[in-house]
């Protein structure tokens, strides 16, 4: 075997999650290796970002860097076949009036920026470079990868950051990865040229289509090219019995309102994408010399486009945490258990919303957006990724929810059928056989 380098932390993962600890880290004096299995520029999906991120970018300082590349997202676009409507809301309707916007970016550019500002900021950032086994114990752990030409190199770290995304490289080998009971879906999509594009500050909402099987995203994108994705129950897309690419055709002409503003598009390269049963969270997300950031640890359904968001800002508390374990280990305990339980907080705010976003009462409280006691204001925050800096939405939210319930028993048959349709469709059935199944970092 080769000999150990060594290095005070080493980030498996140079996605957004990755690449932002490894800067802060790096910031801070550490030694830090990264290591991505990829090359950057390379595809992902996840191009919708939310207001909150901007100060995060200020604080990276990449900002002019997204905002070069980026397409202004300035709200969300709902459109109901049901209510025979469409709601534009703007972010700037939420209670802080300062998170005004965020951008539609092409993941391979966000990451790209993020990955080389770190190397920038000191980190070691390694491409090609695939890790294939972590062995730890109580001084830190001996990390082997693999490169492009199959040679072996190894390092000896003080610290290791999963941030390996949606391969979950810790948690597989630890079997802490657990699917999410209560919210089971999965995906396909693809990105089409010549698509219909609203004027103004309009063609840069994300348009979420509702449909019978689930929900469509409609993100317009720098370029002029426009992502278009089905999140789907898990029952439609194993029902295929086409290639996927005539299997989007059909689903795509389920949503009459989307099919129109992609009646004279083209499909970029032909290609088209899915992936299944991705809704999962982790058992823990730290250890004595470990954590595990991100998609690495959690994932959730990305219709309120919350994943690059929760990624890059717990990544900042991580780099504190980071920091713990190293210089104060005594105080390592308390700071392990305070960032679990706040590695939860933000899934769990996103999640009470999104396992209901289906449900013919939530879906009432968007089609007809009313503001009694600020709940316009809280959600269109919460919307903005605001659920960290102190913006007092909380008691309004608890007042939205408590209108939820109020109005679904009032409507107790209406309510106990979308009970029963949602308890059939989370039912696991299994991988999905074809696809070409996509990781988001």
């Amino acid at each position: 075997m080769p000999h150990a380098e060594a290095c005070d932390v080493f980030v498996i993962g140079g996605g957004p999650a990755g690449a932002t600890i490894a800067t802060l880290l790096a910031r801070q004096g550490r030694r830090v290796v990264m290591a991505e299995k990829a090359h950057h520029p390379r595809f992902h999906i996840g191009e919708s970002l939310l207001p909150a991120n901007v100060a995060l970018f200020d604080a990276l300082g990449v900002r002019e860097q997204v905002e070069r590349v980026g397409m202004a997202k300035w709200g969300a676009e709902f459109v109901s076949q049901e209510h025979g409507r469409s709601v534009r809301l703007g972010f700037a309707e939420g209670w802080n009036k300062q998170l005004t916007h965020a951008w539609q970016v092409r993941r391979a550019d966000l990451d790209e920026i993020l990955f080389r500002h770190a190397a920038q900021e000191g980190a070691t950032a390694l491409e090609g470079c695939r890790v294939r086994d972590v062995a730890m114990d109580a001084e830190g752990a001996t990390i082997t990868a693999t490169l492009d030409d199959d040679a072996t190199r190894q390092w000896r770290a003080r610290f290791v950051v999963d941030a390996s995304g949606r391969d979950t490289f810790m948690a597989n080998r630890l079997k802490s990865k657990v699917k999410n009971p209560r919210h089971n879906s999965s995906a396909l999509f693809g990105h089409f040229r010549n698509a219909w594009r609203a004027e103004g500050e309009y063609e840069g909402y994300i348009t979420i289509f509702w449909f019978k099987h689930g929900w469509f995203w409609y993100i317009p994108l720098a370029d002029g090219t426009v992502s278009v994705g089905a999140v789907c129950w898990p029952y439609y897309l194993k029902s295929r019995d086409k290639p996927l690419k005539d299997f989007f055709a059909d689903t795509i002409a389920m949503s009459p309102e989307l099919a129109e503003r992609l009646k004279d598009a083209q499909l970029v390269d032909d290609a088209v994408y899915a992936t299944g049963n991705y809704s999962y969270s982790g058992t823990h997300c730290t250890g004595e010399r470990y954590l595990m950031l991100g998609d690495a640890f959690t994932f959730i359904d990305p219709v309120f486009s919350s994943g690059v968001y929760l990624a890059m800002h717990n990544a900042f508390r991580g780099a504190d945490l980071v920091a713990t374990a190293l210089d104060e280990p005594r105080c390592l305990p308390a700071a392990r258990r305070a960032f679990e339980r706040y590695m939860r907080r933000g899934p769990r705010e996103f999640s009470w919303f999104i396992f209901r976003v289906t449900n013919p009462t939530m879906r009432d409280f968007f089609m007809y957006p009313q503001n009694p006691f600020r709940v316009k204001e809280a959600l269109m925050s919460l919307l903005a990724g605001d659920i960290h800096d102190g913006t007092p939405i909380w008691r309004s939210l608890r007042v939205l929810k408590t209108m939820y319930y109020g109005v679904s028993a009032v409507h107790p048959r209406r309510s106990w059928q979308a009970w029963l349709r949602r308890r059939r469709n989370v039912r696991d059935l299994g991988p999905l056989k074809g696809e070409n199944v996509l990781e988001n970092r």
